[in-house]
């Protein structure tokens, strides 16, 4: 069992809590994910890192509840237990990479999060500033209702917020920031880290490709049971099949067919859809099976 320390409500509908989870933290590092189970018959979720304190032992997790299993975890409290907290899962981001700092510390970075895409951007910008790099960093919601941990980003970056009503930051899409500040305040980047709804990582993919910055995206809204093994978040990028459970969950946004996935996740929310997407993508269905057919 795996004690929740600390449980609060950030923004309406989403949550924030502070797990106890000693191996995890000791070994976890930015980009990867956990899988959480309210209880032994709960749901498999999978979360994104959003921080962790190898010396307290503890991992957060930033979630808005959309079904009945991250409604049972916004129900928790702090005494409360998690039935199995499991990771760290997935590949570490290419930017928290000790043995690459020194190439790093050459590169301006901009990183855009969108909504609650912010809590995986977070422990990215945090390691960078520890490491006495740096970043700045676009963060975006619906209205200022919804902008969550603005203070801890401006602790270690320099930030943008951005709404899309006007009601707090600047106003519009997070988009729009990004060209004014090439075009309006003529600031460079060699690279960019983009997580948040697909819609908003494909908009910001073709953003930056406009100006040339290479730029990586998180593909963890499409995860499912965190293993490759459920085939939901099978994606083409650059033409080649992976899944972004095991192969990622960062790729590069300008070789991710966003359509393709976005339709896709359309057709995963239905009985008949999944067993139409096994037909047709026979063995690379599931990430490493090789053995999933029509009736999978």
């Amino acid at each position: 069992m795996y004690k929740i320390l600390e449980a609060e409500k950030l923004a309406n509908n989403i949550y924030r809590m502070v797990v106890e989870a000693p191996r995890v933290a000791r070994r976890c590092l930015p980009g990867q994910f956990i899988i959480a189970k309210a209880d032994e018959k709960g749901e498999r979720i999978p979360l994104t890192i959003c921080d962790y304190d190898r010396e307290a032992g503890t991992i957060t997790i930033v979630f808005m509840p959309i079904g009945v299993s991250t409604m049972k975890f916004a129900a928790l409290k702090a005494g409360d237990c998690f039935q199995d907290f499991v990771g760290p899962l997935g590949q570490p981001s290419d930017l928290c990479r000790e043995e690459a700092l020194d190439e790093i510390r050459g590169k301006k970075i901009l990183f855009v999060a969108g909504g609650v895409g912010t809590a995986p951007v977070y422990p990215q910008v945090k390691w960078l500033h520890e490491h006495g790099i740096t970043a700045d960093a676009i963060i975006g919601a619906k209205t200022k209702d919804l902008v969550i941990l603005e203070d801890q980003f401006r602790e270690v970056c320099n930030l943008y917020v951005t709404t899309d009503d006007g009601s707090y930051g600047r106003s519009g899409m997070v988009t729009k920031v990004i060209e004014d500040l090439v075009d309006k305040e003529g600031k460079t980047y060699d690279h960019c880290v983009a997580i948040g709804p697909m819609i908003m990582m494909k908009f910001c993919c073709l953003t930056t490709k406009k100006y040339g910055i290479p730029t990586v995206v998180s593909m963890n809204p499409i995860m499912v049971d965190g293993t490759g093994m459920c085939g939901a978040c099978r994606i083409l990028v650059g033409g080649e099949v992976k899944f972004a459970c095991v192969d990622g969950p960062e790729f590069d946004g300008h070789l991710v067919d966003f359509d393709g996935a976005m339709k896709r996740q359309t057709l995963y929310k239905t009985e008949e859809g999944r067993r139409l997407l096994a037909y047709q993508e026979g063995e690379t269905h599931h990430g490493g099976c090789g053995n999933c057919g029509g009736d999978s």
